[in-house]
């Protein structure tokens, strides 16, 4: 187990979207942990391929970043070929409480200043489409799996309703080092330690273009919602931003001692 001490400063990115959150992250990831001192950098990966799942390819391209890590979400399998790929990137993980049979791993145990911590996600239930067992059980689960194994734990939760993540994030406080949301793209103004010492924030963002509906160009979303009537909706490109929330956890004390919003615009300002 670890025994040294400090602040370990874990950075979250939120869900990337298509070439434009690819890009931002090439061009500006790197010098950010250095600006600051991010210790591990993990991403959710799901809406990478022009908005809409993951590859092999963009997994490398990914990791190649700056990302320690990669997280999905309910678009896992949405690119074909994936499935056989997923288990090739020991640092990528789907999410932990989809069926047992389906493939890659549940979970990433990183050394982080030479202790373990270890990351999952868990999909929510509500308004969600893909079947997933019950978050809060499999949360539970993960946790007695990962006994005697990770010095430290963090819980994406990639969920529509904001209630399952919160109550996920009270579930957990106090056993595990922040539960983060994702999923919905939009920033929430909740970052905060819990009561035990647990950092949360119900969804970290998205990295991609904000000029957009969650992502999207407008006019095409904006139409659907007027008439019914099915559109492609392609990525869109203005106003593009990394967002994550920045986790800094004491070792010592076994709790987060402060969780804030990173947001960085491609022009340079944050």
């Amino acid at each position: 187990m670890c025994t040294l001490g400090g602040v370990s400063k874990i950075f979250f990115i939120g869900d990337i979207v298509g070439k434009p959150g690819r890009e931002i992250l090439a061009e500006r990831l790197q010098r950010l942990r250095a600006e600051l001192k991010i210790d591990v950098v993990l991403a959710n990966g799901e809406n990478v391929a022009a908005g809409s799942g993951i590859t092999a390819a963009l997994a490398k391209t990914l990791l190649g970043t700056g990302i320690d890590a990669l997280t999905l979400g309910d678009h896992v399998w949405d690119q074909r070929g994936w499935d056989d790929e997923i288990d090739d990137f020991p640092t990528v993980c789907r999410p932990a409480n989809l069926p047992a049979g389906c493939p890659g791993a549940d979970h990433v145990i990183l050394d982080v200043k030479g202790c373990k911590l270890a990351v999952f996600t868990v999909l929510g239930r509500t308004f969600m489409g893909l079947r997933a067992e019950c978050p809060f059980l499999a949360a539970d689960a993960m946790l007695k799996k990962l006994e005697g194994r990770a010095d430290a734990v963090l819980v994406e939760i990639h969920a529509e309703a904001t209630s399952e993540k919160i109550a996920l994030g009270w579930h957990l406080d106090g056993r595990v080092a922040a539960v983060l949301g994702t999923h919905t793209h939009v920033p929430t103004a909740d970052a905060c330690v819990l009561p035990k010492g647990t950092g949360f924030m119900c969804d970290v963002g998205m990295t991609g273009p904000y000029a957009s509906v969650l992502g999207r160009e407008v006019g095409p979303v904006v139409a659907r919602f007027l008439d019914g009537m099915p559109r492609r909706f392609e990525v869109a490109e203005e106003d593009v931003r990394i967002s994550g929330a920045l986790v800094d956890y004491d070792e010592a004390a076994r709790r987060a001692s402060e969780v804030r919003l990173i947001t960085v615009r491609r022009s340079g300002g944050r």
